[in-house]
């Protein structure tokens, strides 16, 4: 019952971890523009990205019973926190004014087709949100070697250390569609007014760039006390 009880706390645990600060201003740096729909997609493409590679690096440490290097970890971290500071520039530089008559005249099909950009990949029907996917992936491999370090002191088999780390990632997979569909909701409604729409770029972008050179100089001072 213990076992049980302690693999399904996973999903909640993984749902709480999706709302951690760096989680979060990565995906907001991401969602502008979109509707409710689209910022669930977005955030569940997230959510996959980060549990592929917790599943990835977890599950070959957890079988080697090996820990992950600090130097690659804090390697990793930098990676987290110089993709924070490239997303919130991004969404800096989205909050410039913009005349969209000339955007639309420069850009006609951008403009009649709101789904139009290079942030989708089509494979055969599929459609994958590459740019989320790619951004879960890196938060995922900086936290995968804090996960398998609990697994392993937790839980006796390789086995039931993969299943905690699946059902952690599908809570974060819950976690953040949900998150993004409910700021999605909220987006659609802001996107109406310009310039609240680019004060909220400028705040979410500069909070990003922000975080990630806080994180950033956290994990290159760990770097050189290693």
């Amino acid at each position: 019952m213990s076992l049980t009880f302690g693999l399904l706390l996973g999903v909640l645990l993984g749902m709480r971890h999706s709302f951690e600060p760096d989680h979060v201003a990565a995906v907001s740096t991401l969602i502008d523009g979109r509707s409710r729909h689209s910022t669930t997609i977005l955030g569940a493409f997230w959510g996959l990205g980060h549990s592929t590679a917790l599943l990835a690096v977890g599950g070959a440490l957890a079988a080697l019973h090996a820990s992950l290097p600090r130097s690659l970890g804090d390697g990793f971290e930098l990676l987290v926190a110089a993709m924070l500071v490239i997303l919130g520039a991004r969404a800096v530089a989205r909050a410039r004014p913009v005349d969209r008559v000339t955007s639309a005249a420069r850009h006609p099909h951008d403009a009649a087709d709101p789904h139009a950009g290079n942030d989708h990949l089509h494979v055969g029907p599929w459609t994958f949100a590459w740019r989320p996917l790619v951004v879960g992936l890196v938060h995922g491999l900086a936290g995968s070697g804090a996960l398998t370090a609990l697994v392993t002191a937790d839980l006796p088999t390789w086995g039931t250390r993969v299943a905690y780390m699946t059902l952690f990632g599908v809570g974060s997979v819950i976690g953040m569609a949900g998150l993004t569909g409910v700021v999605g909701w909220q987006l659609a409604r802001i996107e109406r007014r310009a310039r609240l729409s680019r004060a909220l770029a400028l705040v979410t972008g500069t909070f990003s760039v922000g975080l990630g050179g806080w994180w950033g100089w956290t994990a290159f001072s760990s770097l050189l006390r290693g």
